[in-house]
């Protein structure tokens, strides 16, 4: 269990705390626990996940999924942006894992939808047609709003190669988060996503100060780029920083390289 001083509270509460399993999140890919974790007084739900239940993926090497979901939060506390629950890699009843602070969605917040219409409407960015059923295609579309804007800039720079429907938290309040990064920070060029709405439009100002402050924290020996390297190999540490110095380069979002799948399966 860490003994790191002056934690930020949630930081703290999952790497000190005691964690208790309480069921598994059936639907999942790999072994995923919901937990209770207390310390000193305060008590909170989150989810554990096992090294050990890790299944073996043919493009990323065995055991470093639990790592590759702490990056993707160290990463996103260096934007400020805050878009992935806080996360901590500590040992648990079935040993070494990810230990991540559960977040309760927003049941009546709508950030995908298909529409029969051909172009999305306002409020909202085209994805692509989707099989409905019956021989029948529909436009599947995704709200145009500031996070989801952010979640896409964030995912491109750690190569998210899983960006699911389901793997997109809206928490009351607005406040919106991103899941499940086990299969980020790749070498080669994996983004899949359904936050295309805004590929190949320029980034937006907000974005390219943010980039900016991350090509300086990825600097080698800056504090970014050495938690990084305790977490991934040297070659993805570099890629992150490539793949940052491309965005500026470019000053757009992504587009898909048709090399790859964009979309992942199943997509919600």
């Amino acid at each position: 269990m860490s003994s790191t001083p002056d934690l930020p509270p949630d930081t703290e509460l999952l790497a000190r705390g005691e964690l208790t399993v309480r069921g598994q999140v059936r639907e999942a890919s790999n072994a995923v626990l919901y937990c209770t974790i207390a310390h000193e007084g305060r008590e909170a739900a989150c989810v554990y996940k096992p090294v050990a239940g890790e299944r073996p993926l043919w493009d990323f090497p065995d055991g470093t999924l639990a790592e590759r979901e702490v990056a993707a939060y160290e990463l996103s506390e260096a934007t400020g942006w805050g878009l992935v629950p806080p996360t901590v890699l500590r040992d648990g009843p079935y040993g070494e894992g990810m230990v991540q602070l559960w977040v309760e969605a927003d049941p009546e917040a709508r950030l995908l939808a298909l529409t029969e219409d051909e172009e999305a409407g306002e409020g909202w960015k085209a994805v692509g047609p989707a099989e409905v059923g019956e021989g029948r295609t529909a436009l599947l579309v995704h709200a145009d709003t500031p996070g989801l804007r952010r979640l896409a800039v964030l995912d491109a720079v750690m190569n998210n190669g899983d960006r699911k429907g389901g793997h997109l938290l809206p928490a009351p309040g607005g406040r919106l988060y991103g899941i499940d990064h086990g299969v980020s920070f790749h070498v080669e060029d994996k983004l899949r996503t359904l936050l295309w709405g805004w590929a190949g439009q320029e980034l937006p100002p907000e974005a390219t100060e943010v980039l900016t402050g991350l090509a300086a924290a990825l600097a080698p020996g800056a504090p970014l780029a050495t938690r990084l390297a305790e977490l991934l190999t040297d070659a993805e540490v570099s890629a992150v920083r490539e793949r940052v110095a491309a965005l500026l380069a470019s000053g757009r979002h992504p587009e898909p390289s048709g090399q790859w799948p964009a979309i992942p399966w199943p997509p919600v």
